[in-house]
């Protein structure tokens, strides 16, 4: 129930500030926040192995790539600054180990500390800063119509997997990392993730053809069961059952960003090829 309510409360703002033009702050405004949070998240899984990553660093380095993400170009012209975006992580690289070094022993974290901040960093903010180009780098209606498709695709699949996996699930995935993960699951949210994206594809998406359209939620819905892998290793290896509690029913940040990470980048390079040459 606690997750139905927390659905429920936060849904509508996500939707209205994907569809509504003017409220595309309030979008800038939610994805700072989950990145703020999932950052902060990642860096306290990693104390709990008394890794000390350099938080400073890592939030100003953070903010210095959202911003990048802000102001990113339509397709047709240079899309995401790249360029500056590497600047920043060459100085976050050089600042985070100087720091170390100048902060003298003991030494023998200091490769892990140093890791964490910038692992934090690159998986947090640098994956999810694509949905901000997203939302900011396109056609306001073309930009509408990506994230509801983003969107749409990865809770359906997300939802199907749940239900096919309760219903039918005997053959687990990875009872290493997340026991309740099964075959049958992952064989439900590929099948919701078609369905859904068939229905995006008549309902407001025609510009994306079921031929790309369908593979393309195919292959989110495998990056995605990676990336909800992917965060709970990291809090197995952290001894942790949720990142956070911050979210009713749902954990933390992370817990809600995990398959949304690997697939912002996918979506957004996609849309920026595909678009720059069909519709450009």
């Amino acid at each position: 129930m606690s997750r139905i309510i927390t659905a429920v409360v936060f849904l509508p703002f996500l939707i209205a500030s994907i569809l509504i033009t003017w409220l595309e702050p309030l979008f800038l405004v939610i994805a700072a926040a989950a990145m703020l949070f999932g950052l902060y998240e990642f860096y306290v899984l990693a104390r709990k192995k008394e890794i000390k990553p350099d938080v400073a660093a890592g939030f100003l380095g953070g903010a210095a790539l959202f911003t990048i993400f802000c102001f990113a170009t339509p397709p047709t012209q240079a899309g995401v600054d790249v360029q500056t975006i590497v600047l920043v992580l060459l100085i976050l690289t050089i600042a985070t180990l100087v720091a170390a070094t100048l902060r003298g022993a003991p030494f023998d974290k200091m490769i892990a500390s140093a890791g964490a901040t910038i692992l934090g960093v690159l998986y947090v903010v640098l994956l999810g800063g694509h949905l901000v180009a997203l939302r900011v780098g396109f056609d306001e209606r073309l930009s509408a119509h990506l994230l509801s498709f983003f969107f749409l695709v990865l809770m359906g699949s997300d939802t199907g997997a749940y239900y096919a996996g309760r219903a039918l699930g005997k053959h687990k995935l990875a009872p290493m990392i997340s026991p309740g993960k099964t075959w049958e699951g992952v064989a439900g949210g590929v099948v919701a993730a078609l369905a859904l994206a068939a229905v995006a594809h008549f309902w407001f998406f025609r510009e994306l053809p079921l031929k790309w359209a369908l593979p393309l939620a195919a292959v989110m819905t495998i990056l995605g069961i990676l990336g909800d892998l992917t965060e709970s290793a990291l809090k197995r290896s952290a001894g942790a059952k949720d990142a956070a509690k911050i979210l009713p029913g749902h954990g933390g940040a992370l817990d809600r960003l995990d398959s949304l990470l690997f697939n912002a980048p996918l979506l957004y390079y996609f849309a920026h090829f595909y678009f720059s040459v069909n519709v450009g």
